[in-house]
């Protein structure tokens, strides 16, 4: 039987409660993982290694951030997304709600958009796909 997404939640929120020391209270869905829980980049590797343990999944580091859309020239002008590397985002991270990051597609900002909720839509899909 699959697992719920509110199943998956409770795993997502264990994990980074021991992950980054947080409380339980402070991982709510809308959190952001950087701003919110205060994970530095180091601290993606502990958690992506914890989430791989956790669920039986393989993360690709670029399946869950990618960076290569961020670093290549024909979609970043002047350190924001153009329309083409928007499109490539939301194609690459269709776990994440782009909403607000659309209206100032600089990529410094994309921290952002990496919720406790975006985590869970995330494991949900690569759960269906195995």
């Amino acid at each position: 039987m699959p697992m719920s997404k509110d199943e998956i939640f409770d795993k997502v929120r264990a994990t980074l409660v021991d992950a980054l020391s947080v409380d339980d209270d402070d991982v709510r869905a809308d959190a952001t993982v950087m701003g919110d829980l205060g994970a530095e980049s180091i601290d993606f590797l502990d958690i992506v290694f914890r989430l791989e343990k956790t669920f039986g999944i393989k993360i690709p580091q670029e399946e869950l951030m990618p960076r290569d859309i961020l670093q290549n020239p024909d979609y970043v002008v002047d350190k924001k997304l153009n329309a083409a590397g928007l499109a490539a985002l939301k194609k690459a991270m269709p776990h994440a709600d782009l909403t607000n990051f659309e209206k100032s597609p600089e990529i410094d900002r994309l921290a952002e958009v990496f919720t406790v909720g975006a985590i869970v839509k995330f494991i949900e899909a690569k759960l269906a796909s195995k």
